[in-house]
């Protein structure tokens, strides 16, 4: 882990400040704390070089358009994604923006630089049957077959409900076994209600009814061979080793399940505004990126089932 960067006394005060302020408040989970702050150091640390010394709250207010745009081309000439780039435009933003409003520094010029372009990610889901035939090969690359069954279940869940892994790693017994909705703990510690299709409460049942640790409510629901929380590498490797026998590409990931249920969901006439609600997207353009997918896929069967498709006259 890199060394953090030597700033003046009443920076280094603000930037634990806001460090208490996002973990207290904002409620930002571990993984998002070390992000952000490798983002914001590793700008801070640019400008220990660039202005010759430890920069202070002042410096801060002081810095111009061309400081930020001599920071954006280091990274880019250092190779940096744009999106990596875009994300830490937006932490030293919001790094700004908490100055702002506690009367510690105040600097306009940041609110006028673009965010950098970079391409349009679009997801890449599962075909619907290979969806449903990875959560059953899964349970044929275990050692035992309660670890099956916990896989199975898993990418069952997974898909049939669109969570990320980290929320169904996440759920305890209590909350889970022989449930028809479940509250999930999202992202920024926003709660949604999702309900459970019957199939999905089949194969956590007969999980549960399997797996040689006891179901008490506060357990985990997905525990790995010693009866703790499932880690989530073990269910990456497990989803390898499922999509090689099915000869399936890199992108089929746990996570492109919650892909695929956005995009058959779509797919089949559901609305943008309620799937937003099932994903936890904040924001409704993010939903809208598997729109994109489910147009490509009507195409596709358009042009293989109309019988002009290939004619040329």
């Amino acid at each position: 882990m890199a060394s953090p960067p030597p700033l003046a006394p009443d920076l280094a005060a603000a930037h634990d400040a806001w460090r208490r302020w996002l973990e207290d408040e904002r409620r930002a989970s571990a993984h998002t704390l070390s992000a952000y702050g490798r983002d914001l150091d590793g700008f801070l640390r640019f400008l220990v070089e660039h202005l010759g010394g430890p920069p202070g709250l002042d410096q801060l207010a002081g810095l111009k358009a061309a400081d930020f745009r001599a920071w954006l081309a280091r990274r880019a000439s250092g190779g940096v994604a744009k999106s990596s780039t875009a994300r830490a435009l937006s932490v030293v933003r919001g790094f700004f923006r908490f100055l702002d409003k506690h009367d510690l520094a105040h600097n306009a010029v940041i609110g006028t630089l673009r965010t950098p372009k970079q391409p349009r990610a679009v997801p890449r889901p599962l075909s619907r049957g290979d969806a449903r035939d990875v959560a059953l090969v899964v349970a044929d690359v275990n050692d035992s077959d309660w670890q099956g069954l916990r896989d199975t279940a898993l990418l069952t869940l997974l898909y049939g409900c669109g969570l990320r892994i980290a929320e169904a790693l996440a759920l305890n017994c209590g909350g889970a076994a022989g449930a028809e909705v479940l509250r999930i703990d999202g992202k920024g510690g926003k709660q949604r209600l999702v309900p459970v299709l019957p199939i999905v409460g089949n194969a956590i049942a007969a999980y549960l009814a399997a797996r040689p640790f006891a179901v008490t409510p506060e357990a985990p629901l997905f525990v790995g061979a010693r009866g703790g929380r499932l880690n989530p590498g073990v269910a990456q490797r497990q989803m390898r080793r499922a999509r090689a026998l099915l000869g399936l590409p890199e992108t089929a990931t746990p996570h492109a399940l919650r892909h695929s249920f956005a995009t058959h969901l779509l797919g089949a006439g559901g609305d943008l505004r309620t799937i937003q609600e099932l994903l936890g997207h904040a924001s409704l353009s993010t939903t809208q990126r598997y729109t994109a997918v489910a147009n490509e896929q009507m195409k596709a069967t358009y042009r293989a089932a109309h019988p002009r498709a290939r004619s040329r006259s």
